[in-house]
């Protein structure tokens, strides 16, 4: 992965032990406790870090964003961190919700208020999310999926949820 943007993003980088634990996180048991628990550690530490660091990078060698959304329902600012692959000046998020049959709500939060924010590498970046579609999600699917293989398991177990591939570009720049 060639980091053009500056993001500092790659994903080429893991050991054996953080392969192995991407590896693995498509396993059902994995999936489960990664679900329940790494986003609880890893808030903390990504915000207190200002989104230098988090428990889920340094396991799986994976770049995470801390995403901050306004709620759909709620009208609240909603914070937490998310795994992400960099596409030249954009970062893309794949709702897979571990394989779950439903979206997560940030999806819909994304969908309902495009205006976010993300922390990354001690910075925080005003951003524009939208849905990829067509050709484009394909391309990013695969972008991700080359990162983090276990969202191919997600996708099998998701059923027939299409999992959305979001995009967030720098706020004000063109698509």
């Amino acid at each position: 992965m060639v980091d053009d943007a500056g993001w500092g993003v790659r994903f080429d980088r893991a050991n054996a032990v953080q392969i192995r634990v991407r590896r693995l996180g498509g396993t059902r048991p994995m999936a489960w406790l990664s679900a329940r628990l790494l986003h609880h550690l890893d808030g903390p530490l990504l915000r207190r870090s200002i989104g230098r660091r988090s428990v889920t990078a340094a396991l799986t060698g994976l770049p995470v964003v801390e995403l901050t959304a306004v709620g759909a329902r709620s009208g609240q600012s909603r914070t937490l961190p998310i795994i992400c692959v960099a596409d030249g000046d954009r970062l893309v998020l794949v709702a897979s919700n571990y394989g779950q049959r439903r979206n997560p709500g940030w999806y819909y939060n994304l969908k309902a208020n495009p205006r976010c924010s993300v922390a990354l590498r001690g910075r925080r970046y005003e951003m524009e999310a939208y849905e990829a579609d067509g050709e484009e999600r394909e391309r990013l699917w695969e972008l991700d999926v080359s990162a983090y293989p276990a969202r191919s398991h997600y996708a099998r177990r998701a059923r027939d949820r299409r999992i959305p591939v979001m995009v967030l570009k720098p706020a004000g720049a063109l698509t």
